[in-house]
């Protein structure tokens, strides 16, 4: 088989809906927040687990060095300032929806706020840390039990800043005559954030192509194509900027991993707006399901051609944080779904759904041994933009339709390549 050059997608922060530390959108939020949080910061914290972070950072100083000294290393870190204000600023969030607001990335909050500081090389050692990131799982699934309850409900409203609004519905048009939904009921039908965002299309929305072609393989997500790379190799050093995809990395060295040393990879974004359900881009039988627990704001925005040294301390630079989606291809919270294919020049591959941020709940809803055709549904994303991985083995002959359409969103089920 010939061996294409990796193709890389290099979509800015506006394309893909990305928020960079210095959109003013996001500061403009980020001090309404702010101005909520100081109302709060005299009086015992409505989480636990944000005193449970607290606790964290002052109790071991390594972790006060590193939380104090993010803040230090920003020219101009905005209106939170010091981990004292970022937490009475969590403190508020997790007790909070995401509103709609233009078509910013405020969905991310807790990225919005971290912006800054994750893209530092206290940073960079601090969300690196099992602890922090061990506190911010909790943290994170304080939040995900608000936003699984109808108390978020109240953002699925017709406001200025709610999700069918008039910008949410320029934003998503047509969005009853697509999504399984009652425009009629309060809330459109919808039992909490958690149901709306997990929303199914309703049937023949995305017809499925090529059902019993096994030569074809179908878009596994709604997602926009962010690059391809053939002959990925077994173990890579971090490179800084178009990292280099280690396949033992990126499938936590299982015992499957080898299989696909040498192979292909496709990788695709989900927009905060996409669909977040994952179906099976073949006709075949499920092998294995692995989540891989990962780092949840791990950043590495560094100079291009750079390499990370040992001490894994990077260069500061202002990358979009889905630049990184190759990285993060290796170290976030994702979840491995092996399937053997019908056709045996396909044979066994894998679909990695990785979490970004927020998203680091990703749920396979398809067991081992299960028998699954294109289109079925595999598993899902629990809240925002995620990003997501096809990969082949070395011996897969496998070419991409969308070479072309790097950058333009591929409907879930539609075919993107061809084995053969």
């Amino acid at each position: 088989m010939t061996t294409p050059s990796p193709q890389l997608c290099t979509l800015g922060a506006a394309d893909m809906g990305i928020l960079r530390k210095d959109d003013a959108s996001m500061k403009d939020w980020v001090y309404e927040v702010l101005e909520e949080a100081e109302k709060r910061r005299y009086v015992p914290y409505q989480h636990r687990i944000i005193q449970e972070f607290r606790d964290l950072i002052e109790q071991e100083d390594d972790v006060l060095e590193g939380f104090t000294q993010m803040f230090d290393e920003l020219s101009d870190p905005g209106p939170v300032d010091d981990y004292e204000k970022m937490l009475a600023v969590f403190d508020v969030i997790i007790g909070q929806a995401p509103i709609f607001r233009n078509l910013s990335q405020v969905a991310f909050p807790i990225c919005a706020v971290l912006a800054g500081p994750m893209g530092t090389r206290a940073g960079f050692r601090m969300f690196s840390d099992a602890r922090v990131n061990a506190v911010i799982k909790k943290m994170l699934d304080t939040w995900f039990q608000f936003l699984s309850s109808p108390r978020s409900r109240y953002v699925l409203s017709d406001g200025p800043t709610g999700w069918f609004g008039p910008a949410a519905v320029a934003a998503m048009p047509n969005f009853a005559q697509t999504f399984v939904c009652d425009p009629m009921a309060p809330y459109y039908g919808f039992k909490s954030w958690e149901d709306f965002f997990i929303r199914r299309f309703r049937p023949g929305i995305r017809p499925i192509d090529s059902p019993t072609d096994d030569t074809i393989i179908n878009s596994a997500c709604e997602a926009t194509p962010f690059r391809i790379e053939y002959s990925v190799s077994e173990t890579h050093r971090f490179l800084l900027k178009g990292y280099p995809y280690s396949i033992l990395r990126m499938l936590n060295n299982d015992e499957l991993a080898p299989h696909f040393v040498g192979g292909t990879v496709y990788q695709g974004f989900l927009h905060q707006f996409f669909y977040h359900r994952w179906h099976s881009p073949v006709n075949g039988r499920v092998v294995k399901t692995v989540i891989v627990p990962g780092a949840y704001y791990l950043y590495i925005p560094c100079s291009e051609g750079e390499e990370i040294p040992p001490d894994g301390v990077p260069v500061l630079d202002d990358r979009a944080i889905t630049g990184s989606q190759d990285f993060l291809a290796q170290v976030a919270t994702r979840c491995l779904i092996f399937i053997e294919a019908d056709n045996p020049a396909i044979g066994l591959m894998c679909f990695m759904g990785i979490g970004m941020e927020e998203v680091s709940t990703c749920q396979p809803t398809v067991v081992p041994g299960q028998r699954v055709r294109k289109g079925d549904e595999i598993g899902m994303f629990h809240f925002g933009g995620s990003t997501h991985c096809l990969v082949f083995r070395k011996d897969t002959p496998v070419s991409f339709f969308c070479g072309s359409s790097l950058g333009q969103r591929i409907p879930v089920n539609a075919a993107i390549g061809r084995v053969g």
